[in-house]
């Protein structure tokens, strides 16, 4: 088993979480309970488009 925390090299790309992900995160992790599940929704079918336009070409 290998740390992470100890490994010197940066993550590859692969690895690294985008920001704009983490901030749409934080805001639907700030809204009410009820809230969430279209927050969730929404982002899921936005990284949905993303991946099938980057298969596409």
């Amino acid at each position: 088993m290998s740390d992470r925390a100890a490994d010197p090299e940066p993550p590859s790309t692969g690895d690294r979480v985008p920001e704009d992900l983490v901030s749409a995160l934080d805001v639907i992790e700030g809204q009410p309970l009820t809230e969430r599940p279209a927050g969730y929704a929404a982002l899921h079918d936005e990284l949905a488009r993303r991946l099938d336009g980057s298969e596409a070409g």
